[in-house]
């Protein structure tokens, strides 16, 4: 009975004791209710310490911005400035096309091209010998100027669509209009291109005229085999070896290679133009100030011949009234500062170089061996297409 006692108050303390012990444990979750209320700060913390993020950010973007949008600012460091300190411009020509770009036994180089390298490098420096040329061929001319291997891509280079977006260029202005050709054996006895159907072309890879070759075939309904070089000397000399029956290139291209045949008399270029060829000098996409300034050395040339100034009589010009002119040759205004050059650069060109009718005859005019008409290369005054917006 006494133990029967003992188990109903042992029983009876350990209800107390549990009781206890949950109101013990009340109060002891009550103070974590109570820091319930403190869970909120503790995530603020981490948003203290996150936000300078989000204000470090705009802050940088707003040094950036005015750094992208200033012209000085932004170029300062650009292509020009990385031209300008190394003291001289690199300049992409061909090597191998006489009257464009040659490469002369004694090294030195000569061509219509050629000139547009040395008219920039007068703009930038005041001397037109202020450039080294790197001769490119079809296939690597745009990768050098995408690698920076060269500033300027003078290279009778098609000026295209995509060439202009997916290439990576930006152009220049047009300095030669030139048109795709043919030229023939006599003997073949071909004058129109349905003459050459099922005829071996030779042409070059990585050009335009390889595939101006082949819409213009595909569109007339009529076959060719092409024979497909990628540089240009193995591309005339298969065709001079009778290799293939004609060959195709800008009509400019084959003038001047005809000169060096074996035989140039044995050959005759069709009368027929199967494509636009504007050819002119090129750089890498995004240097807007770069681009100005070979822009506006161009355009110079064009504008000097409007104004009948050449090399031999620009002193005569000095003086002129004319405030045009005044501003053309920088004797008034400040338009060659905002290029980044001398406010003088227009008669530098003009000294070092020459108006765009004396580069011109210099390499492709009466006196050379290829005689070539102005044709579409003339002034706009004259019916041709070069135009020059105004120098004020």
């Amino acid at each position: 009975m006494k133990r029967q006692m003992l188990l109903v108050w042992g029983l009876l303390c350990a209800l107390i004791l549990s009781s206890c012990g949950a109101s013990a444990t009340t109060p002891t979750q009550a103070p974590a209710a109570t820091t319930a209320p403190a869970a909120p700060e503790a995530p603020a913390a981490p948003e203290a310490t996150a936000a300078p993020a989000p204000t470090e950010a705009p802050a940088a973007q707003a040094t950036t911005a005015p750094v992208a949008t200033s012209g000085p600012v932004a170029t300062s460091g650009g292509r020009l400035q990385t031209i300008k300190d190394r003291g001289h411009l690199l300049c992409g020509v061909n090597g191998g096309l006489p009257g464009f770009g040659n490469l002369e036994p004694d090294g030195s180089y000569t061509g219509f091209d050629v000139d547009i390298c040395r008219v920039i490098a007068a703009a930038i420096f005041g001397d037109p010998q202020a450039v080294e040329f790197r001769p490119l061929s079809a296939q690597d001319r745009f990768t050098a100027v995408q690698t920076g291997q060269v500033d300027v891509l003078s290279r009778n280079t098609t000026y295209t669509i995509s060439r202009d977006s997916s290439v990576g260029l930006d152009f220049g202005p047009t300095t030669f209009y030139d048109g795709q050709g043919l030229m023939v054996r006599k003997e073949v006895g071909a004058t129109t291109l349905e003459d050459l159907d099922g005829a071996t072309i030779c042409v070059q890879s990585g050009t335009t005229t390889e595939l101006n070759l082949t819409d213009q075939f595909r569109s007339r309904g009529i076959s060719f085999q092409p024979v497909v070089f990628e540089e240009i000397d193995p591309t005339y000399q298969a065709y001079d070896e009778g290799r293939c029956d004609a060959v195709t290139s800008d009509r400019s291209q084959l003038i001047a290679r005809r000169t060096v045949l074996s035989a140039p008399d044995d050959h005759v270029i069709l009368d027929v133009t199967i494509s636009k060829e504007p050819l002119g000098p090129a750089i890498a996409q995004g240097d807007s100030q770069l681009l100005d300034v070979v822009e506006w050395a161009v355009y110079a040339t064009f504008q000097a011949e409007e104004f009948g100034i050449n090399s031999q009589n620009l002193n005569e010009f000095l003086n002129s009234d004319n405030p045009d002119i005044r501003r053309f040759l920088g004797v008034e205004g400040e338009l060659g500062a905002a290029l980044g050059l001398p406010n003088d650069f227009t008669q530098k060109i003009i000294t070092g170089v020459g108006n765009y009718a004396e580069i011109y005859n210099r390499h492709l005019g009466p006196d050379t061996p290829f005689n070539l008409d102005r044709g579409l290369n003339k002034q706009w005054t004259e019916g041709g297409l070069l135009y020059s917006p105004p120098f004020r």
